[in-house]
Parts: structure tokens; sequence; C-alpha cells
């Protein structure tokens, strides 16, 4: 008997290395000419275009692997190794998990991947990675020293045409953008003269100033990070100094998000491009002065470092208005930042309210309004009833692959008697694979089908809702329980909208809008722990 044809998925990948996007089609089409020379039947077809192969977080890869697990496909089939990955660690861990789900890797370049192969091989991409981005550094930095910027736009500057210079076309020149430098300019001598960054921000948003990009000027905008040379004011290109590279890049091995961690001093590269420049001496100096008195008191933290304590609802607090946050505007009330930081033209909500009043209002709605028993009621209802109906839904065709299953197993079994009977093999032989890979997939979809929905809501939940909540807020009293309690609290709201209200003789107020996180909710009516705001 012959064995049965085995299902081929392909994957292709091109990166940002100006590749044409027609290189995926290629890989496709040579994949599809081997799969055909094995025998193989290809059942689907993945791909990432514009992508780094240093990260297996692409939607190609992931939907690959989702269908993997789904029983989809026997055998995963590319042009190359790195382009399944280049990370050796993660080319390993791709192989265990097809492994483990009985599924082989080919390539067109090494043929069958296995150990050995992926130890080699996922060796020789890491390297070439690492190489890779030592001459991409490398060649930066050859375009720094001839005053070629390697980053994005800056505000100030518009981007040059490339050049061409023996035979390729380079890019990096950058010229003074005259309207920009105007807002640059006054920018200095505003704050030079006292302004703080606050201030002539909303200045700008009133006379409708586009900021760098686009939208409304902010403080942070103009003040950015000392250190890190970010912000209007720390920019020193606009003195004509390019300083390069501030900032290294590297990947946390375990989350795979990118961070920077600053550049010693002594590693900079530091080029005069006085062609590129736009605030005089004198106004740079004005701003470094000032910037230097600027200390939070009684400290050595600048300003611009501060860390805000966090607060039971920070976070959490949006305005009415904007839909911006709410941040402490003095020492016991909140108010909308974007309403003080980036002035009128953005937000007019410049109404406060006392920190006291919004946790015994938030706390308040939290344990007597978010679980009314009525409504319980009615959702325990229409829950059980729209369960009922998906089970029902998912039991029919459960049943339905059951009979048919049934059927397949009893028409191969009478082929099987019919051999033994004297009818030649030959004669039954392609009805017989047909009805073996028929049963194979059968069998897959029964070990994919859902389980039954285990979770089930009472209405006598909100009783257990009002029990554990005030638990919870009495617990914000106990020092040894505070924090897990805050946690708690946090993870039941979605937003505290906070919207502004005329109040008594004319007085402006907010009104507190809280809406619940109906997951968290939930976990906390059937005596399931809750996850704090921000948790997965």
């Amino acid at each position: 008997m012959s064995k049965p044809v085995l299902r081929a998925a392909i994957y292709a990948r091109f990166s940002t290395d100006k590749q044409r996007d027609a290189s995926i089609d290629d890989q496709i089409d040579s994949c599809r000419d081997y799969a055909a020379q094995q025998g193989w039947q290809v059942t689907g077809t993945y791909s990432d275009r514009a992508t780094s192969g240093a990260s297996m977080f692409r939607p190609g890869i992931e939907q690959l692997q989702r269908d993997a697990k789904a029983g989809k496909f026997d055998v995963v089939l590319s042009e190359a190794m790195d382009r399944l990955s280049r990370n050796l660690s993660d080319i390993a861990k791709f192989h265990e998990r097809m492994e483990h789900h009985g599924i082989e890797i080919w390539t067109l370049t090494e043929h069958k991947v296995d150990q050995m192969m992926i130890g080699m091989k996922g060796t020789m991409n890491a390297i070439m990675l690492r190489d890779i981005g030592l001459k991409t550094l490398r060649g930066q930095r050859g375009r720094v020293k001839e005053g070629n910027i390697p980053g994005g736009l800056c505000y100030g500057y518009d981007v040059l045409p490339g050049t061409e210079v023996r035979g390729h076309v380079e890019y990096g020149k950058r010229a003074v953008n005259p309207e920009q430098a105007v807002v640059i300019e006054r920018i200095f001598e505003d704050y030079a003269r006292g302004l703080s960054p606050k201030k002539i921000a909303e200045a700008l948003n009133m006379e409708r100033i586009p900021a760098p990009r686009g939208g409304h000027w902010g403080s942070s905008t103009i003040n950015g990070n000392r250190d890190r040379g970010t912000g209007i004011l720390n920019n020193v290109l606009y003195i004509g100094q390019l300083v390069w590279p501030r900032l290294r890049y590297s990947k946390d091995p375990d989350t795979k998000k990118r961070g920077s961690t600053l550049n010693a001093p002594e590693t900079l590269l530091r080029i005069n491009v006085p062609e590129l420049r736009i605030v005089d001496d004198a106004q740079w100096q004005a701003a470094r002065q000032r910037q230097g008195a600027l200390k939070t008191k009684d400290t050595d933290v600048p300003v611009w470092d501060r860390r805000r304590p966090k607060f039971l609802f920070s976070g959490l607090m949006k305005c009415g208005c904007c839909g911006g946050g709410f941040a402490k505007v003095s020492k016991d009330a909140f108010g909308c930042s974007t309403a003080r930081n980036k002035g009128a033209a953005a937000c007019t909500n410049m109404a406060t309210i006392r920190q006291a009043d919004l946790n015994a209002q938030v706390l308040n709605a939290l344990e007597h309004h978010l679980m009314d028993e009525e409504a319980v009621q009615i959702f325990c209802e229409e829950y059980a009833s729209e369960r009922n109906r998906l089970n029902a839904k998912r039991d029919a065709g459960r049943a339905g692959i059951e009979r048919d299953l049934r059927q397949a197993t009893a028409d191969h079994k009478k082929l099987v008697d019919a051999i033994i009977a004297g009818v030649p093999a030959e004669q039954v032989k392609d009805r017989m694979i047909t009805l073996d890979a028929r049963r194979k997939e059968l069998e897959r979809q029964l070990t994919n089908s859902p389980a039954p929905d285990a979770v089930r809501f009472h209405p006598s939940m909100a009783r257990t809702y009002r029990d554990r909540i005030g638990t919870l807020i009495q617990s914000l009293n106990e020092p040894d329980q505070m924090e897990p309690a805050k946690e708690a609290l946090r993870g039941l709201i979605d937003k505290i909208e906070l919207q502004p209200v005329t109040g008594p003789e004319g007085k402006p107020m907010l009104a507190v809008d809280l809406h619940g996180a109906l997951a968290g909710l939930l976990r906390l009516a059937v005596g399931l722990p809750v996850h704090g705001a921000g948790s997965p």
C-alpha cells in the first residue's frame, strides 16, 4: 500500500534590505516546484513582506505556527533556514514546536532540517545577522563623517534628494526649512526670557502652528530629555553639530522588546555641519543656563527626570472633553494634562477634582453601582441562552463529524474485506488512500473540537461581588494588603471619565463617569483573582 500524500505549507519572507516585493512570489514558485518533485500537496502559503528575520513576531510565521498546532499540514517548506529565522534560539525553538506536532521542516538549500543542521546553520545565520548589524553601523559612521544624517527627519529641516556617488545614490543630506527655523528661534528666545515650555506650547497651539509630528505642541516636545539630546531645547543640530550615535539599541532576549541605553560620551562621533545651524551661541547658552537652574526642590534631580508617585487611579482618568489624561495639578487635586500643557487650543477643561473626592466616588460606584442585581439577572439569562445556542451548534457539528468518521471507517473496512476476499488491490488502492486521508482529517477535527464552556454565572454573584469588593476596599487601610488591593481594584476599571459640569452657584466641577472592565468584574464576582490594570 502506498504512503499517503504529505501536505506541505510554504513559508516565504524578504527583509527590508532593498529586496523587491516579487521576491515572495519567486520563493513560493520555487518551493511549489520542489514540492511537486517530492510528490507533496501544497495546502497553504504563508509570507511576511519587508520584515526582519531577527524576530519571530511576524504575522505570517505566527499564523503558520497556529495552523501547525491545528494539524493543517505535515511539512513546512521554505527557500532556506534564514527565511524562517536568522536567530539561533528562535529557529531551534521553531524546530522543537514543529517536531512536537509531528511536522518536518524542509528547505530548498538544506533539504530536511534536523538538530545538527539547526546547530550548524543556525549559528552561521546568527553570525551573519550580527555582521549585518556591524556593517550597517560602519556604513552609517562613514556617512556621518561626510556630514550625512543617518536617522529620520528632524524638525527644522528638509530632506534633500539623493546624490550619485561612485555609481550609486546616497541619501542623508538636509537643508534648513526657513518657516520651521523661525519657530525654533522663537522657542529659544521665549525660553531664555523666562517663559515656561508649557506657556510656549500653549501660545504655538493658539496660533495653530503645527507641531513636529502634527497635532498640538506639548511641553515635553520642547523640554525633551537633556541627557538623550531630545526635545527642541536640547538638539545640538540646531547649533551646527552632528552627534552620533547617542543611543545603543538591543532586544530583551525574553520579551523581544527593543530598548535603548546611552552610549559613553567618549564613543560619540562629533561632526561640524555649519550649514545646518539655526540657533546662535548666545541663544543656546542662555537656554543651557536656565535649564541648569531647573532642579526639583530639596533634590538634585532635574525637573525633566522627576517621577510622580502612583496614586490609586492614576493612568485610568480621562478627560471627557479631549480624551487626554489627568494628573496632579496641586497638592490634593487632579486636572486635565492636555488643557494645562497644550493650552485652550487643545482643551478648555480647567476644572479640578480633589483626590479624596475622586477616590470616594469611584470606590462607592464600584461597591454599589457596577453590579446591579437586576442587570446581573438579565446578563446571566442572556449568557446562558447564548452558551446553550453555541453548545448546541458545536454538538451538532461534532455529531456530524463522528457520523462521517464512522462511515469512512466502515467503507475502509469494506475495501480491506474485499481485498481479503480476492479483489485485486490495484482496483481499490486509490479509494483506500482517499478514505484513509479522510479518516485522519476527521480525527483531527474531533481532537481540535472546542471543549464545553465550563464557566457558569449565577444571579447570586452580585452579592458575592459586593462582599469581595468591600473586603478589597477595607484592605486599602492595611499596610501589608494595600498594594495587592490597589492592583485588584484597578483591574476592575476600564477608565474613569471626568466631564466638566456647572455646579452650585455656577462653579465649575467634574462629573465622574466610571467605565467598568467586564472581564475583571466577572472574575471577582465568580471568586477568581483579578489582575491589575494593564496586566495580561
